[in-house]
């Protein structure tokens, strides 16, 4: 995704207004909280940390900004999360915390490390307990903050809890001073705020035995590593990876470093020297001179996350949280008992595409090497209407990074759990921002996002774009709800199993339908020969 990518969907925001009364609150920690919307009568819930209160308005009641882990700053800066202290005055939940540091490209970038917090939004009028939905928010795991959940809980009668978490090198980067099976905090994180909505979520009227996680992009990914982490395990019951897999699959990546769902992750002992190549550009020999250093100059340092002496900024294979990376995980069968829908958008791509024939075949040459002849011969540019370049290289960039390693995932989750493909082949989604307007861009990353989490500004849908989206946000609520997302309002959807391939290929106006033909059509004989870890 590109660095503006998911302005939009970060600052969505529901405008909830309501009858409130002021409760005398104090900070988590007992320092003063900024004036912030007072609390909504009835609102206050008990958790393990202590009292919290929030908001009410358009049938729906939210708690947001609610902390579930202590922040992560001194020594515990590159540690694992910890729990927060306690508290006794009612923690007025009615502001979104601050984004975890960050460089400037969804906003204007954070610096501020106490963000390991989270935002909960439920049907006011719920009768029973709610199926829970946890989004782990993308922005290659450099980027972003929680979506905002007010759809997905009003319209799916679902309880939305989105998740801020350690990004960049915050999240990620190893040294040897860190101790033994360093870095994934990011990944920890996550799983702290699964552990804290095993704990709490009953009180706000959420199922903790039916969770689900959620996310697109980086998201996507991180409802794989957590699927095969072994300090996962209990967790949540369901996962929804979308557009996780993404990164380049012959390792020359442009955007970012290797991190999605097919990807080969850097081993603990190579992280560790990328950690020290980090900490030497910044003039410093251990750990404790890292961790008084200010969060401008480690995130100047991190630069763009590509590049010398950047550390490591995507997930590590540890030994604890990931002892394997995801793909190789699902190659071996080394996978949680969780069912998944998982899939990518036909047209998905990260890297920027040619625009001339010269500007196609130096791509491919970078992208593809000694094989960069057979692609051109399997993919030649004269079969494609013009703009040619760019629709030849959009198709080639998705087949090999996401169309096909994704459905090659999908047959090896399918030996060990359930699963539901699909593949989104919406092309006339409204284009988000981050798009070239000028180009064919056809079903682009995450083009299910917008549906999923509508945003201010996103344009008027027409009948098609209606429809599409009430069919995606009950086929995602249903599986939250039901573990199956064939429900009212949906085409019946069986399972991807080894014997039937079948896939969703998910279409507006209702045509949605079940097809088994994406490895023929995309290549996929081809492409499955260089995916790694190969079986």
């Amino acid at each position: 995704m590109k660095p503006k990518r998911w302005r939009l969907m970060v600052a969505a925001v529901a405008s909830l207004g309501a009858a409130s009364v002021a409760f005398t609150v104090s900070g988590p920690a007992g320092g003063t909280v900024l004036k912030a919307p007072a609390c909504a009568a009835n609102t206050v819930v008990q958790t393990d940390q202590g009292p919290v209160c929030g908001t009410v308005g358009d049938g729906l009641q939210s708690w947001l900004g609610v902390p579930y882990a202590a922040p992560p700053v001194g020594d515990l800066r590159w540690a694992p999360p910890e729990p927060h202290a306690k508290w006794t005055d009612t923690y007025q939940a009615t502001e979104r915390g601050s984004s975890c540091p960050q460089p400037q490209g969804l906003g204007p970038g954070s610096t501020n490390e106490d963000c390991l917090r989270l935002n909960i939004v439920r049907p006011q009028n719920a009768d029973k307990p709610l199926a829970v939905m946890v989004e782990l928010h993308g922005g290659g795991f450099r980027l972003g903050g929680p979506s905002d959940g007010s759809h997905l809980a009003k319209d799916g009668n679902v309880l939305h809890v989105g998740v801020g978490y350690r990004l960049g090198i915050f999240g990620f980067l190893t040294h040897e001073g860190f101790g033994k099976n360093a870095g994934n905090y990011a990944l920890q994180d996550q799983q702290a705020a699964l552990r804290w909505v095993q704990q709490n979520i009953a009180r706000f009227g959420g199922d903790p035995k039916n969770v689900t996680i959620f996310g697109a992009s980086a998201g996507g990914s991180s409802v794989c590593a957590n699927s095969v982490s072994p300090t996962a395990k209990g967790l949540f019951q369901k996962g929804i990876s979308q557009s996780g897999e993404y990164n380049s699959l012959r390792g020359v990546d442009t955007q970012w470093q290797a991190q999605d769902c097919k990807a080969k992750l850097p081993s603990e002992a190579e992280a560790q020297a990328a950690g020290r190549r980090f900490a030497t550009a910044l003039g410093c020999a251990d750990a404790a001179c890292l961790r008084k250093l200010p969060v401008q100059k480690l995130l100047d340092q991190a630069g763009g996350g590509i590049g010398a002496d950047r550390g490591t900024q995507g997930p590590v294979v540890d030994g604890r949280t990931l002892p394997l990376a995801p793909g190789e995980a699902f190659a071996k069968g080394k996978i949680n008992d969780v069912s998944l829908m998982h899939g990518v958008a036909r047209d998905e791509t990260q890297l920027r595409a040619a625009t001339t024939p010269a500007e196609y075949q130096a791509l491919i040459k970078e992208q593809y090497g000694d094989i960069a002849d057979e692609v051109m011969k399997l993919y030649p540019i004269n079969r494609y209407p013009e703009p040619s370049a760019f629709i030849a290289s959009r198709t080639i960039i998705a087949d090999s990074n996401s169309v096909c390693p994704a459905l090659l995932n999908d047959k090896r989750l399918a030996r060990h759990i359930k699963v539901f493909a699909y593949q989104t082949d919406n092309s006339d989604a409204p284009p988000m921002f981050f798009l070239d307007k000028t180009k064919p861009n056809g079903s682009y990353h995450i083009s299910e996002s917008p549906f999923l989490s509508p945003f201010p500004g996103g344009g008027e849908l027409t009948q098609n774009q209606k429809s599409f989206g009430a069919q995606l946000t009950a086929q995602w609520t249903g599986f939250a709800r039901t573990g199956n997302p064939t429900v009212d309002g949906t085409p019946f959807w069986s399972p991807f199993t080894t014997a039937d391939n079948a896939v969703m290929k998910l279409v507006p106006a209702g045509d949605s339908e079940l097809t088994r033909e994406i490895g023929e059509q995309h290549h996929c004989g081809f492409w499955d020969r260089y995916t790694p870890y190969r079986r």
